[in-house]
């Protein structure tokens, strides 16, 4: 276990847990750094089948650290930290199911469209108000996002910052099932071993022939990165970034 991050293997399934309750388990740049290792890991491991990626009771993660958001905004720059996460879970073959209780915010919300099932408990939401920050959307949601939920619910939660309930977030396609709080690990385990024991080989083969071509999603990554530098060079994007931030502590 590294700081703010765990990982560990048993009967096939890895389990990544980010772990810093005192910060809503804000990820830093060192906290996406290990969970790449660990899913890099994972991926590589003959013990390994199926990934799970999970929180704290109550809260999954908040998204961006907000001191390194401040960061990347005096350097104009997002860590590569942020982008080899984004990139791992987009390019491996090992299928992968998140388990979230309470609310998910920005970072963490766009995660979950990296992801192959999603258990969510009845008080989650979803919410990835970019554009109020000042910032585009991140981890490929502008394209994974429209084919997952629609053009217009992704347009609703990136651009108009709305968000979404438990419910409306299965109805939509981004929640698979829907249990109680203390209901959401065992249920996420429950789907990430039923993964594990199927063959392996078919599991790979479906999943990387439903995903399509992953070089048009790190692509896509890499874009959205880009234009997140493009962005910090306005005045009106950095005050509203700025302004977050100040809301935010």
């Amino acid at each position: 276990m590294i700081e703010h991050l765990s990982a560990g293997v048993a009967e096939g399934v890895q389990t990544i847990r980010f772990d810093r309750v005192e910060h809503e388990n804000a990820l830093t740049s060192a906290m996406c750094e290990a969970a790449a290792d660990a899913i890099a890991f994972g991926e590589s491991s003959s013990r390994v089948r199926s990934i799970l990626i999970t929180g704290a009771p109550g809260i999954f993660t908040s998204g961006h650290d907000a001191v390194e958001l401040q960061i990347f905004t005096e350097e104009g720059a997002i860590s590569e930290g942020v982008i080899r996460l984004a990139k791992t879970l987009a390019t491996i073959d090992k299928p992968v199911v998140a388990a979230v209780d309470g609310p998910v915010f920005g970072f963490g919300t766009t995660l979950l469209f990296l992801c192959d099932y999603v258990v969510a408990s009845e008080w989650a939401s979803f919410a990835a108000p970019f554009v109020d920050l000042g910032i585009p959307p991140d981890a490929a949601s502008s394209l994974l996002a429209p084919r997952l939920l629609g053009y217009h619910r992704a347009f609703a939660l990136l651009v108009m910052g709305e968000a979404l309930d438990a419910p409306t977030a299965k109805e939509a396609g981004l929640v698979n099932r829907i249990v109680s709080p203390d209901e959401v690990e065992a249920a996420g385990l429950e789907a990430a071993a039923a993964l594990a024991a199927k063959p392996p080989e078919a599991v790979r083969m479906a999943r990387r022939l439903m995903r399509g071509e992953r070089r048009e999603v790190t692509q896509r990554i890499d874009q959205e990165a880009n234009s997140f530098v493009d962005l910090l060079k306005s005045p009106a994007a950095r005050d509203a970034l700025q302004a977050f931030l100040d809301q935010r502590r």
